[in-house]
């Protein structure tokens, strides 16, 4: 059996200016499907076979990787369940001059090994841990996957009306995304709205839609609306827990509703909510629900003050709430995470 080291894949980049979101720096968008593609061959290779993303534990921005730099991202298997692999992604930035490295991002993906059918097949293969700091792997791997099973047992419960709806899942049904959408009725005074086709361009395997794509169609729609809110450039700067609760199939229509959800000193919270419509039958299904943080970026690409908002209503009140306290939670893992950084040797930092 491997051990998590020898699970590694490696997928080296350079940031051209086609690959920029802010001026001279990547757009948000772009890293995440080059970190869905690094997590799927690392998954694919030990699942032997099709996989699918099924959520995302965080994805946590330290700095962007600037035009010119190489993005060195190396994705490797940490945990395998029955038919699930949770692979750990991060991030080196090189700077082509002088050869240093630093960490730039640092993010946990959950794939599900799939049949033809784009059912859950099981994983064959394990993994054999070596060491202390690759049984700690495996241990936070447990500890996330605890998190994600609470957050399903509290969709199932907003599903049945017991909770107040944060990120309530659509009913499967017939009618335009617009009449069926957890954002038909104004949730909030910040709106926006985008729609795409799925090509088979978009696929990996089969008839799927590849996760990356539509990760950095979704971040767009949120950046789209953070700098209508901002009146100015915006920054990634993490995305929080996620899950997938239905694929999404070539020819099928996309509907990214963003909503503003929070308002800090120089950053700011989206929320967007994604449904996936067959438009040759009306069937509306609700694909995934992602929280979006951006930082307002000033003319020296610094941060720079966000316009102030004051939710009005109880819905902007609750999501404001709910965003306050994914806030915390993402502040103290980012603090962890700078601190196990520290800790690293040269080597282990690449």
């Amino acid at each position: 059996m491997p051990t998590i080291a020898e699970t590694t894949v490696e997928k080296i980049e350079m940031v051209f200016p086609e690959h920029a979101g802010a001026p001279g720096q990547i757009h948000g968008g772009r890293m995440m499907q080059w970190i869905t593609e690094a997590g799927t061959m690392a998954a694919a290779r030990m699942a032997r076979g099709q996989v699918v993303l099924g959520a995302m534990d965080d994805i946590d921005f330290l700095h962007p990787v600037k035009v010119g730099e190489i993005a060195i991202l190396r994705a490797q298997v940490e945990y395998i369940g029955r038919s699930s692999l949770e692979v750990g992604v991060r991030v080196w930035a090189e700077n082509v001059n002088t050869g240093a490295r630093s960490v730039t991002l640092n993010s946990h993906l959950v794939f599900v090994s799939v049949g033809d059918d784009i059912r859950p097949r099981p994983v064959r293969e394990r993994i054999e841990p070596r060491g202390a700091a690759e049984m700690a792997l495996v241990e936070a791997a447990r500890q996330r996957r605890e998190q994600r099973l609470t957050r399903w047992a509290k969709r199932l419960d907003l599903a049945t009306g017991t909770q107040s709806r944060e990120s309530e899942p659509l009913p499967t049904s017939n009618g335009p995304p617009s009449a069926q959408a957890g954002h038909a009725d104004p949730a909030t005074t910040w709106r926006f709205e985008s729609v795409r086709s799925v090509l088979p361009e978009d696929a990996l395997f089969g008839t799927t839609m590849f996760a990356g794509k539509l990760l950095m169609a979704l971040d767009e729609a949120g950046g789209i609306l953070s700098m209508r809110y901002c009146r100015g450039l915006v920054m990634t700067a993490c995305l929080d827990a996620m899950d997938f609760y239905a694929p999404i199939s070539t020819h099928e229509v996309v509907t990214f509703k963003a909503g503003l959800n929070y308002v800090g000193t120089s950053s700011l919270e989206v929320g967007v909510e994604v449904v996936t419509e067959k438009p040759w039958t009306g069937e509306v299904r609700h694909a995934c629900t992602a929280f979006l943080t951006y930082v307002h970026l000033g003319p020296d690409l610094g941060p720079r003050p966000c316009p102030p908002f004051t939710p009005n209503t109880v819905d902007e009140t609750r999501r404001w709430e709910a965003a306050r306290e994914r806030r915390d939670l993402r502040l103290a893992r980012v603090k962890r995470l700078k601190a196990a950084l520290t800790g690293e040797s040269p080597a282990e930092k690449g």
